[in-house]
């Protein structure tokens, strides 16, 4: 399950615009997303409460009778709007799921010296060490008659960190925001130009939103088998493993790692003892689960 965090230190950098826009996208794709706010205000949900239900739907995070933040039934891609001054275990627990992170950069030194901090300590979580992490910046809310865009560019390449380009200040953003929309919901003769600013972020996006699955890889052809909802993305993990609810935790990466060495212990030999250590790994994870602090409602 593919997830996207947008995190940036500084709070009113665009975090929580650059999010609603990448759910929308992804939801007009026909692709089950869901839209979940990390921080305690939950600011993300207000704008899902006004988005008008003939709109491409986007779902929240479900709430369990444990009182833990889910991610629903169904729900095959994650994008995470995160709380302003992330550092330190909150950082890396976000970045323990994440395959991507965006971070949204306005065209200020405090925002640029913020924005530089965060991606330095970034750098040495395992994940983005190991590049199974992407990061890059995108410029928010900068005025095309200005040389903003160009600042923000070379800033980035000098980190280096990859910049996806920059979005213009414009007010289309804050009246669809306001009517639960973005630029993707508005009609082509008021979008357009905003939507094409969009184009080199989803280009960047793509490959994380629909990773290629390999040929060999003996779980696919099991996925495939699936019952899914409407997405192209492949599955690897074995219908036997799929929890009815997911979580970040329990039904994500845990689940899916444990899937990938069921597989490899699978062979026609022993059919019978591959599918009880599958059920035995399954309960073990359904008993005791594991939720990050950040997932908990206060």
């Amino acid at each position: 399950m593919p997830v996207i965090a947008v995190v940036n230190r500084k709070g009113g950098s665009g975090k929580s615009t650059l999010a609603t826009h990448i759910a929308a996208w992804c939801a007009h794709q026909g692709l089950a997303v869901m839209l979940g706010d990390a921080d305690r205000q939950q600011s993300t949900r207000t704008w899902l409460r006004l988005r008008h239900p003939s709109e491409p739907a986007i779902a929240a995070w479900a709430v369990d009778q444990k009182n833990v933040l889910r991610v629903p039934s169904g729900i095959t891609h994650v994008v995470l709007d995160t709380p302003g001054g992330l550092h330190g275990f909150e950082l890396a627990k976000i970045v323990m799921f994440a395959d991507a992170v965006l971070m949204p950069v306005c065209n200020s030194v405090f925002d640029r010296e913020s924005a530089a901090a965060c991606f330095a300590e970034l750098q040495n979580l395992p994940r983005v060490l190991s590049g199974r992490c992407r990061v890059a910046t995108v410029g928010m809310r900068v005025d095309s008659r200005t040389h903003a865009a160009q600042t923000l560019k070379e800033w980035s390449e000098k980190l280096p960190l990859p910049h996806l380009g920059a979005l213009r200040e414009t007010q289309w953003y804050v009246r669809a925001i306001e009517r639960g929309l973005t630029v993707f919901d508005l009609p082509a003769s008021q979008g357009a130009t905003d939507v094409a600013q969009w184009q080199p972020i989803l280009d960047w996006l793509a490959p994380v939103l629909r990773p290629p699955v390999a040929a060999n890889d003996a779980s696919a052809h099991t996925a495939q088998t699936t019952q899914r909802t409407a997405s192209s993305l492949d599955y690897t993990r074995p219908a036997a493993l799929m929890p009815q609810q997911e979580s970040l935790v329990h039904g994500g990466r845990m689940a899916a790692a444990s899937a990938r060495a069921v597989a490899v212990r699978y062979t026609p030999v022993a059919p019978v003892l591959a599918k009880k250590e599958a059920a035995q790994r399954s309960r073990s994870f359904s008993d005791k689960p594991v939720i990050p602090e950040f997932l908990r409602q206060r």
